[in-house]
This record gives C-alpha cells, sequence and structure tokens, in this order.
C-alpha cells in the first residue's frame, strides 16, 4: 500500500521572528511513518518544523506553514490510491499578512487580524482517510463529529489533558472511533505501538 502521512506543528508567521503554532513535536507521526515502512508500504511523510531524524525508507518532505503543508500533501496524494494519515497539529488560522522585517512594538496594535487556513484533511481526496483529534474535552463527540464531516474511515482521539497521553510525550492513551460506529478504546502504551494498531488497522482497508 502506499502511504502519505503528516507530522508535527505548523507555524504561521507574523514577522520574522514571531509566529502562531502548538507544542507538537511529531513523535506520532513519525512512528505511523515508521511502522508503515517496516511494513513494506511506501511512505511519503510530510513533517512540519521537527527535530526528528527520517524513519528507514521512509521518503520526507519538509514545510513550515500550513499553505505549504497542504501543496505539499496534495502533490504526494498524486491519484489518490493511497491512505492517508493526518497527525499533523495544523494551525487553523494564519495572520493575513507577515511582515519582511521586525514588528517593534510600537508598529503593533495589539489586534492581529487572521485567516483561515485550509482544511486539508477535509479538502483532500484519496481512498482512506484517517485523521486525529486532539481534545482537552467531550473527547468522543469531536472525534464522532470529525469522522463524519471530514469523510474519514477512523480517528484517532487522545485527550491531552492526561497524564502523558499529550504533546510530546513517549507514549500514547487513545480511542479509535471507526465510521461504523466501532469505539476501541487502548491502554497506554508506546506511540510505535499505537502506530502499529493503526497500520494494521489500515491494512484491513484494501
Amino acid at each position: 500500500m502506499r502511504f502519505v502521512v503528516t507530522a508535527g506543528p505548523t507555524r504561521e508567521y507574523l514577522d520574522p521572528v514571531r509566529f502562531l503554532s502548538n507544542p507538537s513535536t511529531g513523535k506520532m507521526g513519525f512512528a505511523v511513518a515508521r511502522a508503515a515502512a517496516e511494513r513494506g508500504h511506501e511512505v511519503v511523510l510530510v513533517a512540519g518544523p521537527v527535530g526528528l531524524g527520517t524513519p528507514k525508507g521512509v521518503v520526507r518532505i519538509d514545510v513550515t506553514s500550513a499553505r505549504q503543508m497542504f501543496a505539499a500533501v496534495k502533490e504526494s496524494l498524486g491519484d489518490g490510491d493511497c491512505v492517508f494519515v493526518a497527525t499533523a497539529a495544523v494551525a487553523d488560522w494564519r495572520p493575513v499578512k507577515c511582515a519582511a522585517q521586525k514588528l517593534k512594538k510600537s508598529q503593533m496594535s495589539g489586534t492581529i487580524r487572521l485567516a483561515r487556513n485550509p482544511d486539508i484533511l477535509k479538502s483532500v481526496k484519496c481512498r482512506h482517510k484517517i485523521g486525529f483529534a486532539a481534545e482537552t474535552c467531550d473527547l468522543m463527540r469531536e472525534a464522532a463529529r470529525k469522522c463524519h464531516e471530514k469523510g474519514l474511515e477512523m480517528v484517532v482521539a487522545n485527550d491531552v489533558t492526561q497524564k502523558n497521553a499529550g504533546f510530546g510525550s513517549d507514549t500514547n492513551k487513545v480511542v479509535f472511533v471507526k465510521k461504523n460506529g466501532d469505539v476501541e478504546a487502548l491502554r497506554m502504551m508506546g506511540k510505535l505501538a499505537v502506530a502499529r494498531r493503526i497500520v494494521r488497522f489500515a491494512e484491513g482497508l484494501a
């Protein structure tokens, strides 16, 4: 099978030294890419700005912004005969303008005008799509909504307020929420173990 995986955060610059972003480290997405490659699948990893090494056998494309990630994903999906696993924590908004030079305090009004970024997972078309939902409340409701609204095979949902299950951790405690309504809650485990379960689920879709 062919996998396209996104990982990490995006950065949306206000000026050359300031940006909007989030704490994602990319560990979960890199684990998915590794797990798929270990199974002999063709893997393209579209990575935001993270400090992780490329898994063996994986083609990596580095990007910074949400729009760059969107363009790289569309190109990587090709004819769409693949599995798209969207683990990246993509910024929903970006500043309308990015200043060419660092803004001084006297130039900043305290209000930043924002524009909405493309919804990558919802917008792209491919054979199978798997998404992630990192939530702080209403986990199951939000996961089910995302699965339905974005046409996904499954949402991998986790409560990032739980200890050792949020951004930057080496472990995760997730719930698989599937489009047929089935729900599978996994115990706390390493992110690579979670990734291998995701890849096996994707293989069952073939």
